[in-house]
């Protein structure tokens, strides 16, 4: 059962806008929120007078001043004066949030079109209050001083593994190597440069370790940018084809690491499972997928609680060419995280952009040949917050 069969409508993706991602310092939060709403906007083939509610995806946690951006999306258009406007926020995977809250106010029938932002600026702001900021997305460390931050956080997921599975060291320069040279072919990537297995595998001087056993180049940048999508409940006449949404899914896990089993990621389990279940479609029917790399241990993780391999052989997924762009289920043709680049409140939208261009054929040159299906797969804070969507080509 799909979602349309579930709730007798469908939730369509008729327009969408994308920045570039990375150290944006001629750019303002303002600017590039109106920036992407508008091109999501215009590519709808809709006046913003049509927009019957916003939601903006932002985390920002003590990393901007203005802690009450709801408004700024208005900035866009005298027409947009009086309409309803939320932010959302849920760690990194705030952008996401703010599409499933935009998804159940078309299914709840109170709007009919809605904007989805996903914003951040990031990089004006030190190591120190950035680290801060992030950590406040973790139980036990929130408000604690730490020189690892949230790599830390991740560092110690993939000692657990490694202790449970074996060594993960090569696997994950791998993947930090794929998603790499995957970044070459996006132009929104902030990294867009093939560093290759060996230097992602070695530690050196221009790849030095963060925290045992992640170097540099296992982990994702902090970056600005934003990212902004127009959900409808029927076609716009928009620029291209619009993209179904055909399931999704949320599930979040207990907040003390004492209660969570660090390689389980036991409710980004469940929230594939949920997205999945509502599209009616199994792993097998899907084209490529684009997850939540904040570190490579995320991505060899998460090979794992979408069932592509059995726990603890999620090495198989790399070793055998399954996930490249070429495999059975391309994963992160975009550069994931890693590559494109992290503004946290603006990925999970990112994310939903990235999927519609390749269904409609307009991802240039990171298209891959008539992909129908595809997922997308968000998280905030160690696999605390998750949230999974399908999307199909209509």
């Amino acid at each position: 059962m799909s979602l349309k069969e579930q709730f007798g409508k469908d939730v369509l993706l008729t327009g969408w806008g994308h920045s570039r991602f990375g150290k944006l310092t001629d750019e303002t939060l303002e600017s590039l929120i109106v920036q992407v709403a508008s091109e999501a906007i215009g590519n709808a083939g809709i006046e913003p007078g049509q927009i019957d509610e916003i939601y903006l995806g932002q985390f920002n946690s003590g990393m901007m001043p203005l802690a009450f951006p709801s408004s700024l999306a208005l900035q866009v258009s005298e027409q947009l004066a009086n309409v309803p406007s939320t932010r959302v926020e849920n760690a990194c995977a705030s952008g996401s949030a703010a599409v499933q809250q935009g998804t159940k106010s078309l299914l709840a029938g109170t709007a009919k079109t809605v904007l989805v932002i996903g914003a951040e600026k990031m990089t004006h702001a030190g190591a120190d209050v950035v680290g801060s900021a992030l950590l406040g997305a973790d139980y036990d460390m929130a408000g604690k001083a730490s020189t690892t931050g949230f790599t830390g956080l991740f560092a110690e997921v993939a000692k657990h593994y490694g202790k449970r599975y074996g060594p993960v060291s090569d696997v994950l320069g791998t993947i930090a190597a794929k998603n790499h040279r995957n970044g070459v072919d996006n132009p929104y990537a902030q990294l867009r440069k093939d560093l290759g297995e060996e230097f992602c595998r070695t530690v050196s001087d221009k790849n030095p370790m963060v925290a045992d056993p992640l170097r540099r180049t296992d982990c994702s940048p902090v970056s600005d940018g934003a990212a902004a999508v127009v959900l409808s409940v029927s076609p716009t006449g928009g620029a291209t084809a619009p993209v179904r949404l055909a399931g999704f899914g949320h599930a979040n896990d207990f907040f003390p690491a004492e209660r969570r089993d660090p390689t389980a990621f036991a409710a980004t389990r469940v929230s594939w499972q949920r997205a999945l279940g509502m599209a009616g479609v199994g792993l097998g029917d899907l084209d490529f997928a684009e997850v939540h790399d904040c570190f490579t241990i995320a991505e060899l993780l998460m090979y794992e609680a979408m069932g592509l391999t059995e726990p603890g052989q999620g090495a198989r997924a790399i070793e055998e060419g399954w996930v490249f762009k070429d495999g059975k289920l391309p994963i992160n043709v975009s550069g994931g995280l890693k590559a494109k680049g992290h503004p946290v409140g603006a990925t999970g939208v990112s994310q939903h952009v990235i999927a519609a261009m390749q269904l409609t054929g307009t991802a240039g040159g990171m298209q891959l040949a008539n992909p129908r299906r595809a997922a997308v797969q968000n998280m905030g804070g160690v696999g605390i917050a998750n949230y999974v969507s399908v999307l199909e080509a209509v």
